[in-house]
């Protein structure tokens, strides 16, 4: 059964096999809640993996960290592995690395504000057109002035800096008010309640760092912790459609090779496509698009085929369509959708068998050599030879102890950047004026000085007329200002043109200096 050239997912009258020359023309896992969904995300994982190709995955409910211990011997899987007569099948635990943004479960995954962009940052904070532009400003405004922005604190400086000088931004880039700085700093402060101030700052997770391999050659799977990001869905699906962007930019083409890069599983996709705004689909579609020719393959996982829009569903050649109920006009529809997409199989009604399907059946359809879908199969999917379902926190833990990447995300770093910049810049800003209140006092002591000693005695009306000396002072002061301002420019000038070296991809995410 098992294949150096595909990956085997079951037996309908014949053997069902993903192939990896196809893979990164991405799929389709979908079914109603319980059907083995998770499995199937499982098996694919392993077949991956065994063929020395990386995954990327999600664990939402908790079950998926046990694709990293061997399975245990149970009848019923004994049972499936006799009637869909998979001699060569062994029991044995996959190469893991375990992540969460939280930093509990798995090695931290943190990005900075600064890669992410506008774009991203806009959808996760929910802004509306006229906060999204003014976040735009402070991007392009850090961007022209040479300031990173890693963190929220960062970015809550630069915000507090708009503000302060807002007519002089709203000259140069537009205007900026103050309600909407007011906003976004109201919606930063959610997002910091939801976690957030976890993920953003530095170490930046590497996208090489999820593309490993294990001494035996095995790609290892990336596990991400998801059933607490859960609870910030909006946060989940921001961070899986940045990573997915990076893998966009960061990789060089590669055209089509005979296995992907890497696979990338998006479950709950739905989440993704949720109240998007059209020009984020359009970006994510088109992402979706040109991800494939850098040699990833991205699988949607989700329960229901109408979750995932049109476009982005004609580009999934590979589907593994698990049970659907149709107690309800709209999950009728969603039958009825996801049968009309399958080639037809003239043993049986496509549209019939999705609601007949039991657990850990499918309706199997992938792409053929000539990238042609194959005719629909109804699949009995095998047992995966890992462990289906939690592991113990002491399971995890020695995982993580002998993780390739151990030591090199789970120290948080906070090096200078915006919020420490614009500190010393108001420090700085502060210092000088006082030094020129300073000067002005001692000029002004130093003028009455010399009209008392003119006069002889002590003069109450009190002449502040600028004597020869205190002229001289102030045409210091005065070149002074100009050597400043000349030297501000200058600085602003090598600034902007950092800025203009700086390149954002096609969701907004800064391009890394390859």
């Amino acid at each position: 059964m098992l294949t150096d050239d595909a990956v085997y997912l079951g037996t309908s009258t014949k053997p069902e096999y993903l192939l990896l020359k196809l893979a990164n023309r991405h799929g389709l896992i979908t079914g109603a809640t319980g059907t083995g969904k998770t499995v199937t995300l499982q098996i694919m994982a392993e077949g991956f993996s065994r063929a020395g190709v990386p995954v990327f995955c999600a664990d939402v409910k908790g079950d998926l960290a046990g694709i990293s211990q061997a399975g245990d011997a149970k009848d019923f899987i004994a049972e499936r592995l006799e009637t869909i007569g998979f001699d060569d099948f062994e029991y044995g635990p996959t190469p893991t690395v375990f992540w969460d943004l939280f930093g509990k479960q798995g090695h931290p995954v943190r990005a900075t504000i600064s890669d992410m962009g506008p774009l991203l940052l806009s959808r996760l904070l929910d802004l509306n057109d006229t906060q999204e532009g003014v976040l735009n400003v402070a991007f392009k405004l850090a961007d022209d002035e040479g300031l990173l922005i890693l963190d929220l604190k960062d970015l809550r400086s630069l915000l507090i800096s708009m503000d302060e000088r807002a007519k002089e931004i709203s000259r140069v880039y537009g205007r900026v008010s103050s309600a909407s700085i007011g906003a976004i700093q109201r919606s930063l402060l959610v997002l910091e309640q939801q976690g957030g101030e976890h993920f953003f700052g530095e170490r930046a997770l590497a996208i090489e760092d999820l593309m490993r391999t294990d001494n035996s050659g095995r790609g290892l799977v990336n596990v991400l912790a998801a059933d607490e990001l859960m609870a910030a869905p909006r946060l989940y699906a921001t961070f899986l459609l940045w990573l997915l962007s990076e893998l966009f930019e960061e990789l060089p083409e590669v055209g089509n090779p005979e296995k992907p890069r890497l696979v990338f599983f998006f479950d709950e996709a739905h989440l993704l496509f949720d109240e998007a705004p059209k020009a984020l689909l359009d970006k994510i579609e088109q992402v979706v698009k040109l991800v494939r020719s850098k040699g990833v393959g991205v699988f949607f996982v989700t329960q229901n085929p109408l979750d995932i829009p049109d476009p982005v569903l004609a580009q999934l050649g590979n589907r593994v369509q698990h049970a659907l109920r149709a107690y309800t006009p709209r999950e009728a529809k969603a039958v009825r959708t996801a049968a009309e997409t399958f080639r037809p199989n003239p043993e049986f009604s496509t549209e019939e068998a999705i609601t007949q399907l039991g657990v850990g059946e499918a309706l199997v359809s992938t792409l053929e050599k000539k990238g042609v879908p194959s005719i629909v199969g109804r699949t009995l999917i095998r047992p995966p030879s890992s462990r289906m379902g939690p592991i113990s926190e002491q399971e995890r833990q020695a995982v993580i102890g002998k993780s390739p990447v151990g030591g090199l995300y789970d120290t948080p770093l906070d090096r200078e950047s915006a919020f420490e910049i614009l500190e010393k810049r108001a420090r700085d800003k502060a210092e000088e004026e006082r030094r020129q209140r300073e000067r002005e006092d001692r000029e002004r002591e130093e003028a009455g000085r010399m009209r008392r000693s003119r006069t002889g005695y002590r003069d109450t009306t009190r002449d502040d007329r600028p004597t020869s000396r205190s002229r001289r002072s102030t045409r210091s002061r005065r070149s002074d200002t100009t050597l400043e301002a000349a030297t501000k420019s200058l600085a602003r000038s090598m600034a902007r043109q950092l800025g203009n070296a700086l390149v954002r991809g096609i969701l907004g995410s800064l391009k890394r200096g390859r």
